[in-house]
């Protein structure tokens, strides 16, 4: 069985409770054993994780780190330093332990992920890169997590992009499988939050063109998506979040200051003066019904 090791940085707990929620918890943890886990029943405690050396397989990270964060009364680096090269792989469990988050504004020194500060690389712990996976996300969606861990377990290689990230969950966008891109293809905006028409991206800071993540493919708790019940993605998996404005789109001259991954800004200009050309009345008779 593989022994897992959960170890919280400076977090907020979020990926925990997101992992909670996986339907097929029940079946997961006979696969797998938690020698520590901060919420789940677990072989150990924290204390005894800290003053002796237990065997583990994995090595799963959540929260930023810190060199002035403790657990135990022992630095959450060194805690990290003893483990990590006893263990096959590690996992970083959210944004904030792959690229320092939203604690990287703390009080604490020194904030970030393990390898990353935001899209600089991190050095402190360099000699781990080759054996970490990076599971991005604010909160993590837990099918990502899980499906990672059988891969792990089945010894399976998993492609990783350059942030560690697996290509299988994070080679698209959000906007991959997005039922909002007829509008956004016409660019016809959605007017408020909570419309079941229209696009976020034009006017209310939808990411979802521009961030690694599967939300539109892999559905929260098998139903749904922000951006199906009319929410812009924050693009949470990135590691430039959080953003400022996440509900405005900037724009320079009427043009969207970050455009779609790939999209050159002569070709948006070029493809937005063909969209106006069109005249879709069924799209956008359905905004005005409403």
């Amino acid at each position: 069985m593989i022994k897992l090791l959960w170890l919280s940085g400076i977090t907020c707990n979020a990926n925990t409770h997101s992992f909670l929620n996986y339907p097929f918890i029940e079946q997961f943890l006979n696969d797998f054993e938690f020698i520590y886990h901060p919420v789940l029943d677990s072989s150990y405690t924290l204390q005894e994780i800290v003053s002796n050396e237990i065997e583990c397989d994995v090595l799963l990270i959540e929260g930023s780190i810190s060199p002035e964060f403790q657990r135990a009364d022992v630095s959450i680096e060194d805690i990290i330093r003893k483990y990590a090269p006893k263990v096959q792989k590690i996992v970083t469990v959210g944004t904030c332990a792959t690229f320092g988050g939203i604690f990287s504004q703390s009080d604490y020194k020194d904030v970030t992920g393990l390898h990353f500060d935001k899209e600089q690389k991190n050095q402190k712990f360099e000699n781990l890169f080759d054996k970490t996976i990076s599971i991005s996300g604010c909160p993590i969606h837990p099918e990502i997590l899980v499906n990672t861990l059988y891969a792990i377990k089945g010894d399976i290689a998993l492609r990783l992009d350059n942030f560690l990230r697996p290509k299988e969950f994070y080679a698209y966008t959000v906007h991959n499988g997005c039922v909002r891109n007829e509008y956004f293809e016409y660019k016809v905006d959605a007017h408020q939050f909570g419309e079941l028409e229209g696009c976020m991206f034009y006017d209310h800071g939808c990411q979802a063109p521009f961030t690694h993540a599967s939300c539109n493919k892999i559905l929260w708790n098998e139903v749904n998506s922000k951006t199906r019940v009319g929410l812009p993605c924050f693009g949470c998996t990135e590691p430039t979040f959080p953003k400022a404005n996440l509900f405005t789109t900037k724009k320079n001259m009427g043009v969207p200051e970050n455009l779609p991954l790939g999209v050159g800004k002569r070709v948006y200009l070029t493809l937005a003066g063909i969209t106006k050309a069109f005249k879709i009345p069924r799209l956008e008779k359905k905004l005005l019904d409403d």
